[in-house]
């Protein structure tokens, strides 16, 4: 998946729980990334973009995802297609199967028992439980331009924190409406209760960028925080309340 996911648990289950359960969350990563990445030339994904599979023939997990980010093109207006927002045109819908993928992996600690724990997946992030007695996980909002800030912070108990920006690998991310790099936010960050939608929604809100924090709010649940490019901060009602401090 090209990035670096760490799973922190607070519970105090026995190893013989915990760890068998953080096992199978990593195999599950592992073969989705084997039958999804763009950049894996047997993926089903690779397959299909090379005209060697046909959709109708790839596995339901697959067809289900194709689907859901068909839907997302739609409902969003076309600011998240995962047909179109790769310059050479290819099919990858990434930006919907991390945070997918994360949800479907988290499965196994849930199955467990475990009811305290944070998972890191490249600076997304989902939460369960409450690390400390009364206090819910502390998600930083990383400032745009200054590293060692942050922005805003956000105090999640359960759900799941994504990020869609420009300041980490600089102008990775395309507008498929018109091909051009969205330029209104630094960062946009959706809270909400599945890393799946908070993700994909975070892409799609960025691209749409001032209207993008209004957009998310129409989704039951879910709220943004955007850092605008001149660095002002905004954000929706159901954010509102989870934001524990402001630069």
């Amino acid at each position: 998946m090209g990035t670096v996911v760490g799973i922190d648990v607070r519970d105090r289950a026995p190893i013989a729980i915990a760890e068998p359960a953080i096992e199978a969350f990593f195999a599950t990563l592992r073969d989705i990334e084997a039958r999804f990445s763009p950049f894996l030339a047997d993926s089903e994904i690779s397959r299909i973009a090379d005209g060697r599979l046909p959709e109708s023939g790839a596995s339901d997990e697959v067809r289900f995802v194709l689907a859901a980010c068909d839907h997302l093109a739609v409902t969003s207006g076309g600011a998240f297609d995962a047909r179109r927002h790769r310059s050479d045109g290819r099919l990858d819908p990434s930006g919907f199967v991390k945070g997918w993928a994360v949800d479907e992996a988290s499965r196994h600690l849930d199955d467990a028992g475990l009811q305290c724990y944070a998972i890191n997946a490249g600076g997304d992030v989902v939460v369960r439980g409450t690390p400390e007695a009364g206090r819910g996980w502390l998600v930083g909002i990383q400032h745009p331009s200054v590293r060692d800030r942050l922005a805003a912070r956000l105090e999640v108990r359960s759900g799941a924190v994504a990020t869609g920006g420009l300041y980490e690998r600089g102008g990775h991310i395309r507008d498929p409406r018109g091909g051009g790099t969205p330029r209104e936010l630094a960062s946009l960050t959706v809270v909400g209760p599945e890393l799946t939608w908070a993700d994909a929604y975070a892409t799609a809100a960025f691209t749409m960028g001032l209207g993008g924090p209004g957009w998310v709010e129409r989704h039951p649940g879910y709220g943004a925080v955007a850092v605008t490019a001149d660095e002002r901060l905004v954000w929706s009602p159901t954010a509102a309340p989870l934001l524990t401090n402001i630069s």
